[in-house]
């Protein structure tokens, strides 16, 4: 095994990457003074993932939406018991999701952690698709997918991710349309699943209370090694404006909702996570709960405490977003606009940037409090080309004249909003 130990002087923190033999990644974060663990074990294959190609394929291959997250409901069961009747014994929590860029599979538990990693491998291992069981599947998605579509949250997300992107597939529901997975049958699973859930483009991230030694050997044992197929996933051309400036839908809801998005280029590695920091820190600073926009809007009465901010970013996709509930969503759009080009010109407290920044890394540190956040961040910050600890020093780093230099580089009218409307 190749073995890489992760240490950073100034959180006095390691742990451990392994290139396994079978071609898996294995990341383990032993914790002292934890009584749990949390282990995920992730393919690096979400709902964006529909147009690929192997060593094995003359050309690109392009697959139905939502057959990652299809992947992820038939993969918990065999031709004996589902995987969740078996970590019900154990006492072990378990669940799976599926999103844009990642499938993770993953189980918490404070004992029988040897037990429980060998029910994880194996299941995820061992697929097991019949047509009956593939149709049965079919309508249960089905119903998913319809009872999303009258969710007003969720809805105003998506749709502003519709506005916002032409031909990107982050603008399609995870878990696809009705007509795209009636398009998925046995055979197209057991295709994708080969493709991306070969070891090689796989994670299994650990952090806790577990030892070492006894994982690397269960691992040893129940890893099936895979050759690397060359796999390449690709995007379809993104052009840089949006698609459209507004989309409206009515569904029943107590007021106007609303989410707004700031278009940019996709960027990757550690340039990401650079914009990823600096762009969450910007807006907090700008329009965040100790701003003078905040306090001057919720006393104007156009938001309430659910406005929230953030940035979401992926493969192929980066968009700073602002959502919440207002009685006039466009004003807010509008003083949203207007509040970063008083920014840059000149309007960005230099104290507040600092504050916000330091409470940014105390965040982040508290994050190393917990076994659930370390070994998420340990698996994100893999598939993305990064360490864990990337984040808490980047944080640290940036300066004020960066920040502004960054802010610069935000378009507010590349932009578009999302509002449902009362029924």
């Amino acid at each position: 095994m190749q073995k890489t130990i992760i240490k950073n002087e100034r959180v006095r923190e390691e742990y451990q990457i392994i290139k396994h033999p079978s071609g898996l990644t294995i990341c383990l974060y032993p914790m002292k003074g934890f009584s749990s663990a949390y282990a995920l074990f992730a393919a690096k294959y979400g709902s964006v993932d529909v147009t690929f190609k192997t060593r094995e394929d003359n050309d690109y291959v392009t697959v139905p939406e939502g057959i990652a997250h299809y992947l992820e409901h038939k993969l918990f069961e065999n031709d004996d018991c589902d995987a969740f009747q078996l970590f019900a014994k154990t006492g072990a929590n378990a669940n799976a999701f599926t999103s844009f860029d990642k499938t993770a599979y993953l189980f918490s538990c404070s004992q029988q952690f040897e037990e429980n990693l060998k029910i994880l491998l194996n299941f995820v291992q061992e697929p097991y698709f019949t047509d009956e069981s593939v149709e049965k599947e079919r309508g249960i998605i089905a119903q998913e997918i319809k009872m999303y579509e009258d969710d007003p949250g969720y809805r105003v997300f998506f749709n502003g991710l519709q506005a916002l992107y032409h031909n990107n597939p982050v603008r399609i529901d995870i878990g696809g349309t009705t007509e795209s997975i009636a398009k998925i049958d046995k055979e197209l699973l057991y295709r994708c699943y080969k493709t991306f859930y070969n070891l090689n483009n796989m994670v299994l991230s650990i952090a806790g209370n577990f030892n070492v030694e006894a994982t690397l050997e269960i691992c040893d044992r129940l890893l099936k090694p895979a050759p690397d197929l060359g796999l390449e996933a690709v995007f379809p051309d993104e052009p840089y404006e949006v698609k459209a400036r507004e989309s409206v839908q009515k569904l029943t809801c107590a007021m106007p909702i609303f989410n707004i998005f700031f278009k940019f280029p996709a960027f990757s590695g550690r340039e990401s996570l650079e914009k990823y920091i600096a762009y969450n820190i910007i807006a907090e600073t700008v329009l965040g709960k100790t701003s003078a926009f905040y306090d001057q809007m919720l006393n104007d009465g156009l938001i309430n405490n659910n406005f929230n901010i953030g940035v979401l970013d992926g493969r192929g996709f980066f968009t700073l977003t602002a959502d919440g509930e207002s009685s006039d969503p466009r004003k807010v759009f509008t003083k949203i606009k207007e509040a970063f080009k008083t920014a840059k010109q000149g309007n960005f407290s230099e104290q507040e940037f600092e504050n916000v920044r330091k409470k940014t890394y105390g965040e982040l540190m508290s994050m190393l409090g917990s076994v659930i956040s370390a070994a998420t961040s340990v698996m994100d910050a893999y598939f993305h080309g990064n360490n864990l600890f990337d984040t808490i020093e980047i944080t640290a780093d940036l300066t004020y004249e960066n920040a502004v230099k960054t802010l610069w580089e935000l378009d507010e009218e590349n932009s578009c909003i999302s509002i449902i409307e009362p029924a």
